[in-house]
């Protein structure tokens, strides 16, 4: 009888290391990148921004990674004025998630805007950068002379339009009155410049800029700083702490800087989206968010500033929990 039990003991102990390693294996399998299962589902909207616009071109290759990342998931894209709108959208419910920046978010936030209680964010993506663009021989050189000029500001529902008004109070001019506003995007600016039709416009975009980029092959313009407003802008409101000092770097734009830093105002993007989003969906997105660096990177060089360190400083919103579900995941 004792070698019976022998075996009987020995082969319980087999199942019971068996079960074991079957249970220490699903479980990680679960953990492995790409997140819980089953894998998301569905179809979701992503609200971008203007044609020719860094949220556009971000918005398009961000498409790509997630549609090899989750091919259960259909994301189609909105063209979209910009950081105003996009949120707008959000809250609405007409989109899933999109890119804004941290002072139009703020701005929502502060006015008690439709459904703000709902947004969270993912990540903290790039910075963009304001840019205001003159003709070469331009009698601007600095935001004050723009008084009584043509100036085109964004569209209404732009974050552009948000931060032009702003730095224009900062430099001691009404955006209404003090100048004649143009209100067009990105994809209407140049046009208008080269054809004498506008005296400057305001952009506020990651670096470099396409549009801009391609301006500078056709037309001699210049950059002109407004880092000295950085300290009014701030003593506007709450909303405007999220504005910092910049540097544009010397080689943003090669044909347009001769080689010298511009100082300028940033603020940060965000990828924003609502509590109604699934934590299995907000998870994967920001894991292709972060893994997709380099590869979006590579055409659009702001993205190469994604960076899973200061990913997860999303103020002025918290993150979602599926956001919080990935960075755990990956914290060291």
């Amino acid at each position: 009888m004792q070698p019976a039990l022998t075996r009987f003991a020995g082969r319980s102990r087999l199942v019971r290391a068996a079960v074991a390693a079957a249970v220490v294996l699903a479980l990680l399998l679960w953990w492995q990148p790409g997140g819980s299962n089953p894998a998301p589902q569905g179809t979701v909207s992503f609200t971008t921004g203007v044609h020719t616009g860094v949220y556009e071109r971000y918005g398009k290759l961000l498409r790509n990674s997630l549609h090899k990342d989750l091919p259960g998931v259909d994301v189609r894209l909105q063209r979209s004025e910009g950081s105003v709108q996009n949120i707008e959208r959000l809250v609405s419910g007409e989109a899933g998630f999109t890119i804004a920046t941290a002072d139009a978010v703020a701005d929502h936030l502060a006015r008690g805007g439709a459904g703000a209680n709902r947004l969270q964010a993912c990540a903290r993506l790039y910075d963009d950068y304001m840019q205001l663009v003159v003709p070469r021989d331009s009698p601007v050189h600095k935001a004050s002379d723009l008084r009584g000029k043509r100036v085109a500001v964004g569209q209404p529902g732009s974050g552009v339009s948000l931060i032009a008004g702003r730095l224009l109070k900062a430099a001691g001019i009404d955006p209404d009155t003090g100048i004649e506003p143009v209100r067009v995007g990105i994809d209407t600016m140049p046009d208008l410049l080269r054809q004498g039709k506008i005296d400057a416009f305001f952009w506020s975009g990651g670096l470099p800029t396409g549009a801009v980029s391609a301006l500078a092959e056709t037309v001699d313009v210049r950059l002109v700083p407004l880092g000295d407003l950085i300290g009014a802008l701030q003593d506007e409101s709450s909303a405007t702490r999220h504005y910092r000092a910049a540097v544009m770097p010397a080689d943003a734009y090669p044909q347009i800087q001769d080689g010298k830093p511009v100082k300028t105002v940033a603020v940060a993007n965000l990828l924003v989206t609502t509590d109604r989003v699934d934590p299995a969906l907000a998870e994967r997105v920001t894991r292709t968010v972060i893994d997709s660096r380099d590869r979006i990177g590579r055409k659009v060089h702001a993205a190469q500033l994604v960076d899973l360190r200061t990913a997860i400083y999303t103020d002025p919103l918290e993150l979602h929990e599926g956001a919080r579900r990935y960075y755990r995941s990956v914290k060291s």
